[in-house]
């Protein structure tokens, strides 16, 4: 099933949501079913990722500036050998839900409980956002 996910992008050149299309096993009925796909499907092309060689790294200059706007410009690489858990990264998935670290959008209903039935069709588009706590007194 091909649903739609929207991606915060940080840059000049892009907007700051980005649709970008993503392939979704069938099948998921809940959001904890639509959860850990998404983040085994991450952890399987992060794993993948790390196994492919680049012999002449460069950046474009797009990348470089759209890198700069964030504060870091990197090649994209992996340096550590270690390889994503699939179990312990869907754990954490589900865990920061639970503590309400992020929402999950989809269409323009938010998904509120693990386990109630989702009605994903073709063309959705699931938007996940990130909370952020602030910092600072309160007096």
């Amino acid at each position: 099933m091909r649903v739609f996910i929207n991606l915060k992008s940080v840059g000049k050149r892009k907007p700051a949501f980005e649709k970008l299309p993503y392939f979704l096993q069938d099948g998921v009925g809940t959001l904890r079913e639509l959860l850990s796909a998404v983040v085994l499907d991450e952890v399987k092309r992060y794993n993948e990722k790390k196994c492919r060689a680049v012999l002449t790294p460069f950046l474009t200059e797009a990348e470089i500036d759209d890198q700069s706007a964030i504060g870091k410009i990197s090649f994209g690489l992996i340096y550590s050998e270690k390889r994503a858990d699939a179990g312990k990264a869907t754990d954490a998935a589900l865990q920061g839900f639970l503590d309400g670290l992020f929402r999950v959008m989809i269409n323009d209903t938010e998904a509120k409980e693990l386990d109630s039935p989702l009605n994903i069709k073709d063309g959705d588009t699931l938007t996940f956002i990130r909370l952020t706590f602030l910092a600072g007194r309160l007096w």
